[in-house]
């Protein structure tokens, strides 16, 4: 099918017309995006040999905008990660070191564009998902605001949490990318009501008197040196192209991951609930129906989605509600409240995107405290519902860092500005993984 969609856009062109902004242009989307006759397995046991009855409007916005989807990237299974470990494909790797990970859970379609396999690829964003991979695999990613891109056709992992957004080498094509597939859509009753920018239009070049915050939570102990040093490095940039700087406090960041996974656990019990071999989900042989369930699901999830439903169904318990779920709702209504002071006095903050390089494949899989610390700069914009937006800023021992970039609802633009601006004064966005390099391991 890619091949035929290929060669109707080259004849297209060879008349002179064109369907859209991203027309012939090769696109990979993660394995939770469902496309009309296509496997949607979420990188998961539960269901293999799934194939999606229905069109998700991102998958519809796409060919609407003339692209060519080539493949669908690996993932951590349910989006459950930030390693692409859990697949039950295997592990992805990361192009710049394949015996390290490429983060996740989008690891499959950062990988895919740090390779040069694709110009662009979609992921999803729930807690970071988009923007820590891109940062270790020294790729844009953007998550945009909360409603900003439909969900109908996303698997659901957190509801209230995900978005889907786009990975690309730059971020004038990401502009390209998140023009095609933003808008309302009738079918997500979260999606937003206010027309979609020409983002292109906005890519300036020009920062001048813009102010970037430094949240100093966001700069404080915690990051590899060498990492804090080069995104420091990468605001100085941005000071010489004409940006003013200042030092903002998110007070409430403390609590952010403990939020997050409380949250983002307590919404996947539900959502996963469904995946129980009655209707969805690949039903095991068992002789009762109280089998049936056990060993479908048992067998079904892997280790990392069977903690989070445990932890989210634990929390949602009606011993427990108070204690820990209304308490942290109650906290992300203070993060909130955090960035909407920051960005009083601010056009948008900058910060880390992870707190360190691309770790090694195995490092952390034994210990889920250590590889949910790999989000601890990502999770608040999630649950803030703000944009945000990594891009290479150089390297430290040898492997990517990426600078995040967060803004105010809707304004996407500014984000995409700044990035623009940084990487036409920069050429780490130009700087590709040795292939020769990628025998695995």
């Amino acid at each position: 099918r890619a091949r035929a969609e290929a060669r109707a856009a080259d004849e297209r062109r060879a008349r002179g017309e064109r369907r859209g902004p991203l027309d012939g242009i090769p696109v990979a989307i993660k394995d939770l995006i469902v496309q009309e006759g296509e496997p949607c397995t979420c990188a998961s046991r539960i269901l293999g040999g799934f194939v999606a009855p229905y069109q998700g409007t991102v998958a519809r916005k796409l060919a609407e905008a003339g692209a060519v989807v080539v493949g669908r990237t690996n993932m951590d299974e349910f989006a459950m990660g930030s390693s692409n470990e859990s697949s039950v494909y295997g592990a992805a790797r990361n192009p710049w070191d394949v015996a390290r990970t490429p983060g996740g859970s989008s690891g499959g379609s950062a990988a895919a564009v740090a390779a040069g396999v694709v110009p662009i690829a979609l992921g999803s964003d729930t807690g970071g998902s988009i923007r820590q991979p891109a940062s270790l695999c020294g790729v844009v990613g953007l998550k945009p605001t909360y409603g900003r891109v439909s969900r109908f056709g996303l698997v659901a992992f957190a509801s209230s949490l995900d978005q889907i957004g786009p990975l690309a080498r730059s971020a004038a094509d990401c502009a390209l990318a998140l023009e095609a597939i933003a808008g309302h859509d009738p079918a997500d009753s979260t999606s937003l009501p206010e027309p979609v920018p020409h983002y292109a239009e906005a890519l300036t070049g020009d920062v001048s008197g813009l102010v970037v915050g430094l949240p100093r939570e966001y700069f404080a102990e915690g990051a590899d040196p060498e990492v804090a040093a080069r995104v420091r490095d990468a605001v100085a940039e941005l000071e010489r192209a004409g940006a003013k700087t200042r030092e903002v406090s998110l007070p409430h960041t403390r609590f952010a991951i403990a939020t997050y996974y409380l949250i983002a656990t307590a919404e996947a019990s539900s959502n996963l609930a469904r995946y129980d071999g009655v209707k969805y989900g690949r039903r095991a042989a068992a002789r009762s129906l109280g089998e049936m369930y056990r060993k479908t699901r048992s067998e079904g999830f892997g280790a990392e989605v069977k903690r989070r439903i445990l932890l989210g169904t634990y929390v949602l318990s009606a011993g427990y509600y108070d204690a820990y779920y209304r308490k942290a709702m109650q906290v992300r209504t203070l993060l909130r409240r955090d960035f909407d002071e920051a960005l009083r006095g601010c056009d948008l903050l900058a910060t880390p995107t992870a707190p360190e390089v691309a770790f090694r494949i195995g490092e952390k899989s034994g210990d889920p405290i250590k590889m949910y610390l790999s989000d601890v700069y990502t999770v608040s914009a999630n649950l803030a519902g703000i944009p945000g937006v990594s891009l290479p800023c150089g390297f430290a021992h040898g492997l990517p860092v990426g600078l995040q970039l967060l803004g105010r609802p809707l304004d996407e633009a500014t984000l995409l500005r700044v990035a623009d601006a940084y990487q036409r004064r920069t050429d780490w966005h130009l700087r590709h993984p040795d292939p020769a390099r990628w025998e695995a391991r």
